[in-house]
Order: C-alpha cells, then structure tokens, then sequence
C-alpha cells in the first residue's frame, strides 16, 4: 500500500482525496501518537490547530478539531497563521502536537494537513508510518470531563509577528518594502511584522476571500511583484507562498533574488557576525554552481542534501548547522524557527541591507548563477536510472567535457514516472545541447 503521507504532510484535492472524515481519523491517530496524557502527572494533553485562507480550510479545521477532541486533547484555535507561525507556538506554549492546514503554493482546491511535533518539529518518516499504522484502530473514548475542549487564541497574529521582530537587532527605519502575501496565511503577520520592525511596508495580494489564494501572486508568480517594487520605488519586495514557509525577493531594479541568493547573503551574514555554525550552510543537490563556487571563496562550507526541505532540516539537526535552504527561497534559520518563514527570511535580509548599507542587488552579487537547464524525460523506467551503464558513461562523458565550468545531475523524479536532466554551463546554449542530449539517452535506454 502507498504511504499517504508525502513529503510534507498529507495533501490532495479537498473533498476529494482529502475528506473530512479522513481528516478526523488522521487527528484521532495522531492525538494517539504523538499526546502525552501523563497519567500520573496530572496533564492534559494540547494540540495548537492553524491554517491558510483556503475555504475548504474551515471544514477540515472543524474535523481536526473534532478528532482530536474527542480523543481528549484540549484544542487552541489559532485561525490564520502562517506554517512556522504554528510551529512557534507548539513550541512557545508547549503543546504536545500542531496542526497546519495549508497545500503551500498549491491552487486553491488542493488543501493538505501537516503534523508538528512537540517543539513545533516536523515528524519524521518513523511517526508518520505509526500514524498511518494506527488509523480506524479500535479505541477506549474518553467520556464526561475527559473529553477535550475547543478555545480560541485570540493573540496568535501579534504572538507571532512579535516573535518574529525580536530576532533581529537592527531597525528598518527608512526602508521601503513590498510584500505579497499570496493571497495567503501572512496576509496580516507579515505586513505587520515588517511594519513593526520599523519598515514602511506596501502589502499586495492581501485580501484573501477564501479562493484566491496563489492566484498569480506569491512567490510562483513574481511579476506582479516585480511591477510594485518598481512603482513605488522600493528597496526590496518579498513574494511568500500559500502558507508562507518560503519567499523569493525582488531587488530594486526589478530582478529576481533566488533561493540560492538568498542563502548566499544571509550565509555571509552570519559568518561576519561569528555566528554561522562550524562556518557550514546546508543546501541541496540543485542549488546552482554558482553557490558552491561563492560560498568556497568565502571560506564557507556547503552540505549538500537531497531535494525536499526536510532533508535539510535532517542534516542541520544531526550535524548543528544553523542555516540551510533551497533554491525555492525556503530558507530555515534554526537560531529562530525549526522549519522554513519566509517572513524571517525577510527581516534578516533587510537587517543585511541595514548594516551593510549596501542595495539587495548588490548583496546578491556575492554569486555568479550560472545557466540552468531542466529537461524531464517522461514515460521511462525511472528505477533504473541510477544503474544503467550507457546512461552512466554518457554523464560522465559530458561531465569531463565541461570540467569545472559545469554539472551534470540526473535524477528520478519522486512523484511521476519520469527522470530529470538538470545542467548548469557557462553559457545557456551550450546547457540546453547537453540536457538535450543527455535526455536522448536517457529515453532511448529507459523508455517503458
């Protein structure tokens, strides 16, 4: 049987693959996992429950909620809250568990639940499978006053937005901002987070009305954006996604700040400052040349992961790095949160522009990006992609050619029967001729 947990939590189509009745269950299993009842201290077990703009958000909160509680575990309400806003407060007001719901820069009918931990952590795949394990099992009811109760948290915006200003030490004063906030679950912590923190702020996509969240706005559609901070003549602009856990920037002249830009600035940031844990920074695989190039010239060390954030996360908690990310622009700095913010991704990049008087556009200089291709192969037998000889030697063939100009990466996608042929070259010509190649044989030795 296929897991139903996917690499961040469990999503789908809602109504439709995602149901209420699953989402009850889903709550029942994990209240079963992961609350402590503490039946000798005395503790009520407590789950902090969030979640984004979408409308199918309301009724699957009200069957979360209904799970849980009746699984005897005291609900707080948080309302509309970005994901690491969620996860701060499991953390802040030590709940056994926290529940987002939110399918990120997903369209609108797609939702999706994701469980945190105690301390606002993400699960690994070990509680997941015990939850999938443990779902529609039988089961004693709590009854009378055992069962939980349902309150609301009225502060969780201000909370949160507080948190978020504390981490830095410098104020924006002076500062323009755009931000767009997706249509999305900052639609009011970051405008205020960043208002408080001293910047003036010009809030876009900020009106959400239940189904326009993602709707060519956010950080998956930039142009809008790009068009704000040029009128308005700001210094910066910031486009999240649906649940705000990542952001991509706009600099002054309208250029687009990356992931792997982003990384690169607050990176040098923290190793000027001492700060930068064993002077390393976790990235993936398909971070650009450029990156691992600028960062080597700098005296900083670069771990590089699989795709997904949470083995970025994995490889920051086993070895104590304090900063990782993805060329997405989901940037974790674990000095502060324990899953990717786009808003606090903001404010240190802005703190950067304060302290070192320099523009965005500059600080992102720090890295030459190389031209990136990607190519997907579909139709092809992706299981064999790692192993076959000939797609090998034609790698290494290529690989030899470009030497230390470029790089080859060739991987099975996780999700569709395809394989990806990322390249990076000195030029994007000659990156296209060698994807394009590489993905001949690619489909004439793996075609299903």
């Amino acid at each position: 049987m296929s897991r139903l947990f996917g690499t961040d939590g469990v999503r789908g189509l809602a109504n439709g693959h995602l149901t209420a009745e699953l989402a009850l269950e889903l709550s029942v299993s994990a209240a079963h996992v992961l609350a402590d009842r503490g039946e000798f201290s005395g503790h009520r077990p407590l789950a902090v429950v969030g979640r984004d703009t979408r409308v199918s958000g309301q009724f699957l909160e009200a069957a979360v909620v209904a799970g849980l509680a009746s699984a005897g575990v005291d609900v707080l309400l948080l309302g509309v809250l970005p994901t690491p806003g969620v996860a701060h407060l499991t953390d802040k007001l030590g709940a056994d568990l926290g529940v987002m719901l939110s399918a990120s820069h997903n369209a609108m009918p797609d939702n999706g639940i994701k469980f945190l931990a105690r301390g606002g952590k993400k699960l690994d795949d070990t509680i997941e499978i015990a939850i999938e394990k443990r779902l529609n099992e039988p089961w004693e009811r709590p009854t009378g006053a055992d069962v939980g109760r349902v309150t609301v948290h009225p502060t969780a915006v201000d909370d949160y937005a507080r948190h978020l200003v504390r981490t830095i030490e410098h104020p924006l004063a002076g500062l323009t901002v755009v931000v767009d906030c997706a249509e999305g679950a900052a639609f009011e912590s970051a405008p205020k987070a960043l208002q408080d923190a001293g910047a003036t702020v010009i809030a876009i996509h900020a009106d959400p009305d239940g189904t326009n969240i993602n709707d060519n706005c956010g950080s998956t559609h930039l142009d809008d954006l790009r068009k704000h901070v040029l009128m308005h003549g700001a210094d910066a602009g910031f486009g999240l996604d649906g649940d705000a856990d990542r952001c991509l920037a706009i600099d002054h002249e309208g250029n687009i700040v990356d992931g792997d830009q982003i990384l690169a600035i607050l990176a040098l940031a923290l190793k000027d400052q001492g700060r930068l844990a064993k002077d390393t920074v976790v990235a993936t695989v398909m971070s650009n040349l450029g990156f691992v190039q600028a960062m080597k010239a700098h005296g900083v060390g670069v771990r590089q992961t699989k795709v997904g954030d949470r083995y970025v996360l994995e490889a920051m908690r086993v070895s104590e790095y304090n900063l990782g990310g993805e060329q997405s622009g989901h940037v974790i700095l674990s000095d502060h949160a324990t899953t990717g913010d786009g808003t606090l991704t903001a404010l240190h990049l802005l703190e950067r522009l304060v302290t070192t008087g320099l523009s965005l556009k500059e600080l992102a200089a720090v890295m030459e990006q190389l031209p990136q291709v990607l190519v997907n192969v579909p139709d092809v037998d992706k299981a064999r992609a790692d192993d076959d000889a000939v797609v090998a030697a034609a790698v290494a063939e290529e690989e030899a050619l470009l030497g230390e100009r470029g790089r080859v990466l060739l991987r099975p996608s996780g999700t569709e029967a395809l394989v990806r042929v990322m390249v990076e070259a000195p030029t994007a010509e000659e990156a296209q001729l060698v994807a394009d190649r590489l993905a001949q044989v690619v489909k004439a030795q793996l075609s299903l």
